[in-house]
């Protein structure tokens, strides 16, 4: 019999918050952190979110630590796309890009009322 065993989520996020928890720290550090420390941290928590079961628990989680967020994001953007980040903060940024590409246009164009371009 060739069965496929799936292996259950962890509800369990203990060692989840203590690695986003971690991360959090490495990404406010006034110290400068080596490479290789924040990528192995950053690992860690990825292996951990593939094994962390969806729930109100690991939302919280998320919602207490924006750099752990950020990770679950990344890992999940081709299935969700940029569900975590605010809809507001998004339409935001839109709206400046807009703007700033409309003020660069502007200034790129000749100015043929006062005899230039």
């Amino acid at each position: 019999m060739n069965a496929t065993h799936t292996p259950a989520q962890k509800t369990d996020l203990a060692v989840t918050h203590v690695l986003a928890q971690l991360l959090e720290r490495l990404e406010h550090s006034p110290v400068p952190v080596g490479p290789e420390q924040y990528r192995s941290v950053v690992m860690h928590l990825v292996d951990e979110f593939r094994d962390v079961a969806p729930g109100d628990g690991l939302g919280q989680l998320l919602d207490a630590y924006p750099a752990a967020a950020e990770v679950y994001e990344s890992m999940n953007y081709q299935h969700a796309g940029l569900c975590r980040s605010g809809l507001d903060a998004s339409l935001a940024a839109e709206l400046a890009a807009k703007a700033a590409i409309d003020r660069a246009k502007h200034r790129a164009e000749p100015d043929t009322a006062h005899g230039q371009g």
